[in-house]
């Protein structure tokens, strides 16, 4: 009786322990940015992409197909300059400290620093990561979501994507998705 108290008393602790783990992922950074009005968040559906997918390749068009879930979170620096750092600190300790990300490329593009993370098999990828920062724009965190993503065709999709610093207006994004 004594054994099976202790036995039981020690998984009880164990399980206590493993549940108050206060490591942020980023998950639970989406959540908690989404009701923040400093913070411009974004959930766009796939619908929203297919839209567009008619004029690219075959390639393009069925990575697109691939995505089931766009989620967005940006902090543009106007306004937000003492909490640039403290958000960019965050991001940067997320991916860090998660064994379930891996890094597939890092670059700079037009002074902003961008780094794609993926979780899966590079062949089959189920969760793509960019996330970048630039202390002219802000800080911000892509999240696509689908099935078997294939690495290089994403790749190919970025370089189609033309990203001009000038026009990059968060606040006006965010205010066509609020309006709908």
């Amino acid at each position: 009786m004594k054994l099976s108290f202790k036995i039981i008393a020690f998984f009880s602790v164990l399980l206590t322990l493993t549940a108050c783990n206060n490591k942020k992922t980023l998950q639970s950074y989406l959540v908690e940015t989404q009701d923040k009005p400093e913070f411009v968040t974004l959930d766009l559906p796939t619908s929203f992409l297919k839209l567009q997918s008619d004029k690219f390749s075959d390639d393009i068009r069925e990575t697109l197909e691939s995505i089931k879930k766009v989620n967005i979170v940006a902090l543009p620096i106007k306004g937000n300059e003492s909490k640039y750092e403290t958000e960019k600190a965050t991001l940067k300790n997320i991916f860090k400290n998660n064994d379930s990300y891996k890094s597939l490329i890092n670059m700079k593009v037009n002074g902003m620093n961008v780094n794609l993370y993926y979780s899966g098999k590079t062949t089959s990828i189920n969760e793509i990561i960019v996330f970048g920062y630039s202390k002219e724009i802000g800080v911000g965190v892509t999240r696509l979501l689908g099935d078997n993503i294939d690495t290089s065709k994403i790749i190919t999709l970025m370089r189609h994507v033309q990203l001009d610093q000038e026009k990059i207006d968060l606040e006006q994004l965010s205010s066509i998705f609020k309006s709908k």
